[in-house]
């Protein structure tokens, strides 16, 4: 997984905006903040997820999936190692995360 197809996959799902926050890349639904590049470095991708969430794609797939360090990482702020993970694996996590931040009709929207 490149950053390109990181965003491309943010992107891609409904209602979606990137803009930036703290001189990163973020991508945004319905003006909240789901995911970001380049943090700690060009190497990382980040998903908000609820800490049950992070806990489960850790545990899952502990070689991707860490846990940002401090507070915003025990509230399910969730970093991503870009260069092993795989599409269906970013896929599944990146929906997760864009689900918690997304209105509801955008939700209701996806599962119909």
């Amino acid at each position: 997984m490149t950053a390109d197809q990181f965003r491309r996959l943010a992107l891609g799902l409904p209602g979606v905006l990137e803009k930036a926050h703290m001189g990163h890349p973020d991508f945004r639904v319905g003006g909240k903040i789901f995911a970001t590049l380049g943090a700690p470095d060009d190497s990382w991708g980040m998903l908000k997820l609820t800490p049950e969430q992070q806990r489960q794609f850790v545990r899952d797939k502990p070689s991707i999936f860490v846990p940002v360090k401090g507070a915003w990482g025990k509230q399910g702020c969730t970093n991503v190692r870009l260069k092993p993970t795989t599409k269906a694996i970013l896929s599944t996590a990146m929906v997760t995360a864009w689900r918690n931040r997304a209105p509801e009709e955008l939700v209701e929207d996806v599962n119909t």
